[in-house]
């Protein structure tokens, strides 16, 4: 679990590619002050597993599922990615819950800035777009951000002036994508409002008016 607080700009040093999956090499300073083999590390918002390390990089897998459902296939040689190192539970709760699973790769359509603000645009499927919610919470790229305004084919956020320093984010240009993960909050509610699972006859999950009374919750 993270926050989506990015704790460091790290540069890809190296990818080994295969058809559907790669293992890449990323040089780091902060989150490899006590990494260990094994340990959980948000790459773009991307929950990835390191296999080996040193003082001053990593190294992790992209599986074929990764690859294809996330910007990562992208990566080259040379790219900065976002890093942030799995939440402790004594750390402070600065972001919201990223599960760094990756929901949809989204794509900056507009970019504009007013003062010192930096606003983006992205655009989404279709089928995000009832998780997201005016001055609700999104990771992007692994950033815990505000949604600013909805649209209706996806979202603007603003980015203060850390935000810009600390995160790839200001650097991306129209046109290029970026990972998506929705509030883990909203597609729990979705998934029970809309009824989309689907018990078994006779499953004991199976809650009814009937049951509910039996159990006395009902009067």
């Amino acid at each position: 679990m993270f926050t989506g607080i990015v704790e460091e700009k790290g540069k890809v040093t190296s990818i080994q590619r295969k058809r559907e999956s790669l293992t890449m090499s990323i040089a780091a300073v902060t989150v490899t002050e006590d990494v260990s083999i094994g340990d959980s590390i948000s790459v773009n918002g991307v929950c990835l597993t390191v296999t080996s390390y040193q003082e001053d990089g990593f190294t992790v897998d992209v599986i074929p599922e990764t690859f294809r459902t996330s910007s990562l296939s992208g990566v080259t040689t040379g790219s900065y990615v976002n890093l942030e190192r799995a939440m402790r539970a004594r750390d402070r709760f600065g972001g919201h819950f990223v599960s760094g699973h990756v929901d949809a790769v989204g794509t900056i359509v507009k970019q504009w800035r007013e003062a010192n603000a930096l606003y983006i645009t992205i655009e989404v499927p279709e089928e995000g777009l009832p998780y997201l919610s005016e001055k609700g919470s999104i990771s992007v790229d692994g950033t815990s951000l505000t949604v600013f305004a909805v649209h209706a084919s996806g979202f603007t956020i603003s980015l203060i002036p850390e935000t810009q320093r600390a995160t790839i984010l200001a650097e991306k240009q129209t046109g290029e994508t970026v990972n998506i993960e929705y509030d883990v909050l909203a597609k729990y509610i979705d998934r029970l409002l809309t009824a989309k699972y689907q018990p078994a006859a006779g499953s004991s999950a199976n809650i009814t008016t009937e049951k509910l009374e039996q159990f006395g919750f009902l009067d």
